[in-house]
């Protein structure tokens, strides 16, 4: 078929129809992300580190889990069966099962928790709960069962590795409080694979020696290793260690780690101690007291026996006084002693009532000396003719004798003073210095 020609005019459609797209919102291409990954990824495991975790007071659990490469935002919600959710902890390596989607709101991609599995330390601390749980039911841990230790033990057992720091601690502390203490080791290993089982069947090997008369006769075990981390410890914690520690027919002491450390066998042991040194003390303690009191003994039984001494001389002394003072003769002297005082007082009575007696009528002599009767007299005398003569100076006499008179009524004989009072014809009698006027009144 032959090519159609164009001419030179012809340019083609100059307006060309507009070709068709679809354009989505961001809500529509977000919901295209979600269905996406909840088709194509759904639900997987996923393992890293926790981080950045928060609870909400409504009960939902949001937290990143991230490796060295990537992160990944996850939510557990309150409704979520899950075990051990109370154990998630920053830090905290899980193994986690969930949905991924999409949080629509902020579009960042998540994953919905559906379970989760702890690693490392958290699956042990797990393991240590489940199995703490399981034997405290069974009656392991009881304390009824605990059995005192030896005070005196002559013979103990010692289980640990004879090339840790456990050892030397416990030798140190015993030779230092107790040489003569006899110390049989069962080495074995108390870290890694295959450890738990050669403690538990040194236990046992310790127990069964004991049985025959002519070997050991031991009084007490020691289970003991330093400090580690919780991995480290494990093979305290096995089960197959508990139950031969609770089986033993003697008694054990159990010392792993630190003061912080706390383990399955020092739950099931008769005795804890925090440190390897301090279940040396603890096992030396008996025979170390003993012989600090010994030490100090004679000391304190010659204090005593001098106290005992000093106090039968004090009674004694007290005896020989009490004796002195119940004598006859003693009685006789203090009679003697008493009239010899009465005798004193007596005359010190005396004398002293005579020199009283003086001493007054002294002075009565020198008062009747001083006055002198004869001139009391004669002073009195010449005191009353001067009272005479001021009396006769303020009387009624030496008045009239200067020319006045005294008017008074005839018949009641009062001193008149008002001329108002007196009544037209009333009888007057005046007194003058010499002699006497009487009067009758005529005009007032």
């Amino acid at each position: 078929m032959s090519k159609p020609v164009k001419s030179q005019w012809d340019f083609g459609e100059l307006f060309p129809t507009e070709q068709t797209r679809k354009v989505f919102s961001v809500g529509e291409l977000t919901e295209q992300i979600r269905r996406l990954l909840e088709k194509q990824i759904g639900q997987i495991w996923v393992s890293g580190e926790v981080t950045n975790l928060r609870a909400q007071s409504s009960g939902h659990i949001y937290f990143t889990l991230k490796d060295s490469n990537a992160q990944i935002s996850c939510v557990l919600f309150r409704g979520e069966i899950v075990p051990h959710r109370e154990l998630i902890a920053d830090g905290q390596k899980i193994l986690l099962q969930g949905d991924v989607t999409v949080y629509e709101a902020r579009g960042n991609y998540q994953i919905i928790v559906r379970a989760v599995e702890l690693q490392g330390v958290g699956a042990l601390q797990i393991q240590f709960e489940k199995l703490k749980q399981k034997l405290a039911a069974e009656g392991l841990f009881a304390p009824e069962r605990k059995r005192p230790l030896p005070k005196f033990p002559q013979r103990i057992g010692l289980i640990t590795s004879p090339t840790g720091a456990a050892i030397r601690d416990v030798l140190h502390v015993v030779q230092r409080r107790n040489p003569s203490l006899e110390i049989i080791l069962v080495p074995c290993r108390v870290q890694g694979d295959g450890s738990a089982r050669e403690i538990a069947n040194a236990i046992r090997l310790l127990n069964e020696f004991n049985l025959q008369p002519s070997t050991f006769n031991l009084q007490l075990i020691l289970v003991t290793r330093g400090g580690g981390s919780l991995e480290d410890l494990w093979a305290f914690n096995e089960e197959i260690v508990a139950r031969a520690i609770f089986e033993s027919a003697i008694p054990i002491v159990s010392a792993v780690g630190h003061e912080i450390d706390f383990t399955i066998a020092d739950f099931v042991a008769d005795v804890r101690a925090a440190t390897p040194s301090a279940a040396a003390e603890i096992i030396t303690e008996g025979i170390f007291s003993s012989c600090k009191f010994l030490s100090v003994c004679g000391e304190r039984m010659r204090q005593l026996f001098q106290r005992q001494l000093e106090d039968k001389k004090f009674v004694l002394a007290q005896n020989a006084q009490r004796l002195a003072q119940v004598h006859p003769r003693r009685k006789f002297q203090n009679w003697i002693q008493r009239l010899d005082d009465l005798q004193n007082s007596l005359s010190r009575c005396a004398k002293q009532g005579t020199r009283h007696s003086q001493i007054i009528l002294r002075n009565l002599a020198e008062r009747l000396h001083r006055i002198r009767p004869s001139q009391f007299l004669k002073l009195r005398r010449e005191q009353l003719r001067q009272i005479q003569k001021h009396l006769n100076l303020l009387g009624p006499e030496q008045v009239l004798a200067r020319g006045y008179s005294i008017t008074t009524g005839a018949a009641s004989g009062k001193v008149l003073r008002d001329a108002a009072k007196i009544k037209s014809g009333q009888k007057l009698k005046t007194r003058l210095a010499k002699g006497e006027v009487f009067s009758r009144a005529e005009k007032i």
